[in-house]
């Protein structure tokens, strides 16, 4: 919510791991992440509203090292410009004018011409599914449209060569307000309210990871049947440099995954007033993505950011309009540069090939 808004682990490795993560519900946070044997080719970003800016971010920084991202509700990448006006205005109401897709998408060129973002090539075959729900009036359809129109411009004229193989999913038909969907949980599916996850007979985990991996190559169960393990994400500072994140994160773990599985990666990003310390687990445990994970072979990383009036983000916003600092939309960003130290802790490192 936003209202401001790619080898199989050892039976050693395993059974260490499994130990770490016994019992039920999270653990207690470690300094550090399990070893997991996890294929780095497999490997995408999802999120909700300042999630889903944060998770675009993320696929335009390191598009060689991801394979596609799932994005609900969220503005486009790059269209803040550094200023939290913008970024009420244009980038959630559309005020004064919608965002410009081929304007975000020739920025987006120059960044990675300049080497602050991935290579435009490397969102060549990637797949992205996009979601704008007929009943959300904090982030309006135009603006959910340019974070699916970025792509399409750089598909055509914008990018030299234009990016070609890209599977783009455009979805905005459903009477859904600003919430992630699920089947069954959370507040009536037309209204915009806590925890921003909506019961609406559609299962947006199901949608999202068949569009970025696939069929499932096995049968989904009724409920996760791993981990959740909590993890803590101030060890992963870069250059020891506050991002402004929470001090514990959560890590789903589906039991083949401790086993003799290889398996990918979903970085899932929680909307704003929707972190932890605001809704406990509750986008953990009820977005659906857990028991998919289970039935395609992915863990979900759940990082969490945090609230703070200096800076201003007392929402625990995503920085999508430069809360962090300078190039928080590069790989320079402080968040993103956190990110690239977490999955390189989990052997899928996002730094250039």
């Amino acid at each position: 919510a936003m209202n401001f808004s790619k080898a199989s682990s050892s039976g050693a490795l395993a059974l260490a791991v499994a130990l770490s993560l016994g019992g039920c519900g999270s653990q207690a946070a470690e300094s550090s992440l399990p070893a997991l044997s996890l294929d780095p080719a497999r490997v995408s970003v999802v999120g909700l509203s300042s999630g889903a800016a944060m998770a675009q971010q993320a696929h335009f920084a390191f598009s060689d090292r991801l394979i596609g991202a799932g994005l609900i509700a969220g503005p486009p990448y790059g269209c803040a410009e550094g200023d939290l006006g913008t970024a009420r205005g244009r980038c959630m109401k559309g005020e004064p004018d919608a965002p410009d897709a081929v304007k975000l998408a020739e920025r987006a060129r120059e960044l990675a011409d300049a080497g602050k973002i991935a290579p435009l090539s490397g969102l060549d075959g990637d797949r992205v599914w996009v979601l704008h729900g007929a009943s959300d009036a904090t982030v309006k359809e135009p603006v959910t449209r340019a974070s699916y129109a970025i792509y399409e411009a750089l598909q055509r004229e914008v990018a030299q060569p234009p990016v070609a193989g890209m599977k783009l999913v455009w979805d905005a038909q459903r009477d859904i307000g600003h919430a992630w969907p699920t089947v069954d949980k959370g507040v009536p599916c037309a209204t915009t309210e806590a925890p921003f996850i909506a019961a609406c007979g559609f299962d947006a985990a199901q949608a999202m990871l068949e569009a970025l991996y696939g069929a499932a190559p096995r049968a989904v169960a009724d409920a996760a049947g791993g981990q959740v393990l909590a993890f803590n994400q101030d060890a992963y500072r870069p250059a020891g440099e506050d991002a402004y994140l929470a001090d514990e994160g959560f890590l789903y773990v589906p039991p083949q995954c401790v086993q003799d599985t290889r398996c990918g990666a979903v970085i899932a990003f929680h909307g704003c007033e929707q972190n932890a310390a605001s809704l406990d687990r509750q986008f953990v445990d009820d977005n659906g993505l857990n028991r998919w994970a289970d039935a395609h072979d992915l863990v979900v990383v759940y990082p969490q950011a945090r609230a703070s009036f200096m800076p201003l983000n007392p929402k625990a916003c995503w920085d999508w309009w430069g809360y962090s600092g300078a190039g928080y939309d590069t790989r320079d960003g402080r968040q993103l540069a956190w990110l690239a130290g977490l999955t390189a802790a989990l052997g899928i490192p996002l730094e250039a090939r």
